[in-house]
């Protein structure tokens, strides 16, 4: 199958083409967190068993993806969208905050979002690993988009005397990277502690990076 087939166009029931194809499109992406994200897995999932999840049919399924990696593609970055969504709206409720309440109040924020529902670690962390040369594209993309927003703020804080003027990228890079594996190993029950500890844990790592030893803030 090299492309979708032409969904159907005009009103029927109350709702437009669009609308019709918005929600079908929905009904998949919820299917697909509940199938890649647990049992069977993105890679144990076929068209056919997705579109019966989602109570649609095969030809409904090719008017909305040319493929499961569509989909999976498509979920991710839904995923992604929900927690940088979390992590904006908590960025604007802690400003004006000193800079360790506010790392503190931010990361909440992102770690509730992301571990409010395992199948969304699973399909960030795991599931989307290794697919194809696309996704592992699209996933790093993600993930420098995460560095990004912490070298905008690191820096914005720097600007303050809040934080040592430095060049962001690597440790934001190495912190991701704890921040990824720590979240999935404590949702596979890997490490035992509670939430509130590994969020603590990771803004400690995050206020070392920001205020490395031997670190004065300047006065203003």
């Amino acid at each position: 199958m090299t492309g979708r087939l032409r969904a159907p166009t005009g009103r029927y029931g109350g709702k437009t083409a669009e609308q019709r194809q918005a929600e079908r499109r929905g009904r998949f992406l919820d299917a697909a967190l509940e199938m890649f994200g647990g049992a069977p897995g993105y890679r144990g999932t076929t068209v056919a068993s997705l579109s019966e999840a989602a109570g649609l049919s095969t030809r409904q399924f090719y008017e909305e993806f040319c493929s499961l990696e569509d989909v999976l593609a498509a979920l991710h970055l839904r995923v992604n969208d929900w927690a940088e969504a979390a992590v904006v709206a908590g960025i604007a409720c802690a400003q004006g905050l000193p800079l360790a309440e506010r790392v503190t109040a931010i990361f909440r924020a992102y770690a509730a979002n992301v571990t409010v529902d395992p199948r969304r670690i699973r399909i960030t962390f795991v599931e989307i690993v290794g697919v194809s040369p696309r996704l592992e594209e699209q996933r790093l993309a993600r993930r420098a988009r995460w560095i990004e927003l912490i070298c905008g703020e690191a820096m914005a804080a720097a600007d303050r005397g809040e934080a040592a003027a430095r060049d962001y990228r690597l440790p934001a890079t190495a912190f991701i990277g704890s921040v990824n594996g720590l979240l999935h190993d404590w949702t596979a029950g890997w490490v035992e502690a509670t939430l509130d500890e590994v969020v603590d844990e990771l803004v400690r790592q995050l206020l070392g990076i920001l205020r490395p030893e031997g670190w004065e803030r300047h006065s203003s």
